[in-house]
């Protein structure tokens, strides 16, 4: 049976924008067979020396990994170029192309990427996390007067990762409201988010898939069972109509996907 092609993502820093770029790139060929390998703070020449023999030492007549970098460092990545890979530079190329642009050299710091530089950026998604995290759930309404956007929507629709992810990457104030049995005894608003309409977006997601999610958590039980399932979505569903609350499908969205959504949306 043949083995997995492998991906060895290389980065100076904590290679996480690194894997990203690369798994972006990689979803454009989805029948491969990838085993992803991430490795980080690779910022010297000792370091690059290293992997490069590592690669050499288990090089065999199997296909050659596919290696992407966003080092910029010279000398670092020259070293790293002796290793028996296909490499992808994802960054030296635009890199030169900026130089060119902008007529000066560019600082080929390791980890610049992440340049901390813009604290008033960094400083305002650490307290977007924090502010997702005290809202979660229905927890800390009494800030949702502070949220840029409350996501309502059933039990594992998707709420939390996405806050998470909006906060995180975008600086954005998300609460999430779980919808509930309770409040599907009429089709007013739960009382928390009367005040907040204007605030609020829907996330629903395919009964079949909901159902399939829930039975991984809690198995044979009422809150698993289709039938609650499909009740849940198509009550939040009819209150969404209602009060003309925006509205995305979670079923077969990625979290990237969906923020994007609600950000076009804010926007």
């Amino acid at each position: 049976m043949p083995q997995p092609r492998q991906v060895l993502v290389v980065s100076d820093h904590t290679g996480i924008t690194a894997e990203n770029m690369a798994r972006a790139l990689l979803a454009h060929f989805p029948d491969e067979d990838l085993n992803y390998s991430l490795r980080p703070f690779i910022d010297t020449v000792a370091k690059a020396r290293a992997l490069a023999a590592e690669l050499e030492a288990a090089d065999t007549q199997a296909e050659k990994p596919l290696l992407f970098t966003t080092i910029t460092v010279h000398e670092v990545l020259a070293e790293l170029r002796r290793a028996p890979a296909v490499h992808f530079d994802l960054l030296s190329r635009s890199v030169q192309q900026l130089e060119e642009e902008f007529g000066r050299p560019a600082v080929r710091l390791p980890g610049r990427f992440h340049d901390m530089a813009d604290q008033q950026g960094y400083l305002g998604r650490m307290e977007a996390l924090d502010f997702a995290l005290a809202t979660d759930d229905g927890v800390g309404d009494k800030q949702y007067g502070l949220a840029d956007v409350i996501l309502v929507g059933v039990s594992r629709a998707g709420k939390t990762p996405t806050s998470l992810f909006l906060a995180l990457q975008h600086g954005i104030r998300a609460s999430n409201y779980p919808l509930a049995e309770d409040d599907f005894e009429t089709e007013q608003l739960p009382r928390p988010l009367e005040p907040y309409r204007t605030k609020l977006f829907g996330l629903t997601i395919d009964p079949q898939r909901l159902h399939a999610i829930r039975t991984q958590r809690k198995a044979g039980s009422r809150y698993a069972s289709l039938e609650q399932c499909e009740y849940e979505v198509h009550r939040a569903e009819r209150l969404y109509q209602k009060w003309n609350i925006p509205v995305r499908d979670t079923t077969s969205s990625s979290v990237e996907e969906i923020a994007s959504g609600i950000l076009s949306y804010l926007r």
